[in-house]
């Protein structure tokens, strides 16, 4: 079937999502249509606002507004630890459990050679850059737990041994609430890997 240029270019555009096909894209595109004008201004020009006026932070390179960010800037934060993380969703996770009082440092990715994602395509040369002020003494590793995220944690880890920082890896095992019997082998053998006294 054949639309008008207009709405084939916008089917076009919502294709290039992550997740969205086709079908998708087409309602969307459909949606969009019967919105008001004016919402659908507001979108477009939020849409160009994100991508126009968001900026790395230049010290922990999470997405910001400011340079540096927020989290960065803030004086009560303590700047010896820093927590990696691989998205700034994982750094807004995190930061919901008002637990974590050091920085972070966001990766942007993970070490994945099936993808042909290498050390260089991460924000490594960052990290390692962060980890030569002799302040830095803690590195909590909060990769996923993934292949990928391992494969991520374990090569920095060897990366920054010579630095004679605390590399931590946070504890992975049995979600509060979960079943023993539905869990898998792995996740069992890292919440036995993980106990702690009590």
């Amino acid at each position: 079937m054949y639309y008008p240029e207009p709405i084939a270019k916008l089917i076009e555009g919502f294709t290039k999502l992550p997740g969205i096909g086709p079908k998708t894209a087409t309602r969307l595109a459909f949606f969009v249509l019967k919105m008001k004008e004016d919402d659908v201004v507001d979108l477009a020009k939020a849409l160009v606002n994100a991508k126009r006026k968001l900026l790395y932070c230049s010290q922990c390179q999470n997405i910001s507004d400011v340079d540096p960010c927020y989290v960065c800037s803030d004086k009560s934060r303590d700047p010896s630890c820093i927590c990696v993380v691989q998205e700034p969703k994982d750094f807004i996770a995190m930061e919901r459990t008002k637990e974590f009082h050091g920085t972070y440092h966001i990766l942007h990715g993970a070490i994945s050679p099936m993808e042909g994602i290498g050390p260089e395509d991460i924000r490594l040369p960052e990290l390692l850059n962060r980890l030569k002020d002799e302040q830095v003494q803690e590195l909590i590793l909060a990769t996923n737990p993934n292949l990928e995220g391992e494969a991520t944690a374990m090569y920095i880890s060897r990366l920054v041994k010579p630095f004679g920082i605390r590399v931590t890896r946070i504890a992975h095992g049995l979600p509060v609430g979960g079943d023993l019997e539905y869990a898998d082998e792995v996740t069992l053998t890292k919440a036995l890997e993980g106990r702690r006294e009590l």
